[in-house]
């Protein structure tokens, strides 16, 4: 006859396969596909505030939204720098183009894996910014943000970019 804890001992068993099992299977996850996941992510995040700070020129590509035009700072830009974000040292005729293009520029080339760790950095920098003196009681989003960028700094964009194309290039020169 066969003991209750015989029974208990082969679930166990069973249980500790399947979930070994599990973890290799979720180890084998490329890093190229987190990597691209993480970029369109980003990107997008940064692309849409981005948006938000220009007229003229709209590109969604999820919500279909396209206005090909040449972008202006949009009138209300200024002044969210002046009364909500207020950051110390940079006046907010200054910070809000910058703001503008950084938000554009850098999701571009993160979207298409050019120059990416340089890129993430800069984002990075600008969360870092968001978190200490515009939105501190955002951590967790900020946090979310920080850890796609710093994977993509620490790990690159993965196989799928212009930076690995460029790499194997040089590398096979």
């Amino acid at each position: 006859m066969i003991s209750h804890r015989q029974t208990d001992s082969a679930v166990t068993s069973k249980v500790a396969a399947l979930i070994e099992r599990l973890i290799a299977l979720f180890g084998c996850i490329p890093d190229w596909l987190i990597a691209a996941i993480g970029r369109f992510s980003i990107a997008a995040i940064f692309w849409k505030s981005g948006q938000t700070k220009v007229q003229g020129f709209a590109i969604d590509l999820i919500g279909g939204e396209f206005h090909l035009g040449w972008p202006r700072l949009s009138d209300s830009a200024i002044d969210l720098f002046k009364t909500e974000y207020r950051l110390p040292l940079i006046p907010p005729e200054l910070a809000a183009p910058m703001a503008a293009f950084a938000e554009h520029f850098f999701p571009i080339l993160i979207l298409f894996g050019l120059a990416t760790r340089f890129s993430a950095l800069a984002l990075l920098g600008m969360t870092l910014v968001i978190e200490i003196f515009v939105y501190p009681d955002a951590y967790p989003t900020h946090g979310t943000w920080a850890a796609i960028l710093l994977y993509l700094i620490a790990k690159g964009p993965g196989k799928v970019s212009i930076d690995h194309w460029i790499a194997r290039r040089y590398q096979a020169s």
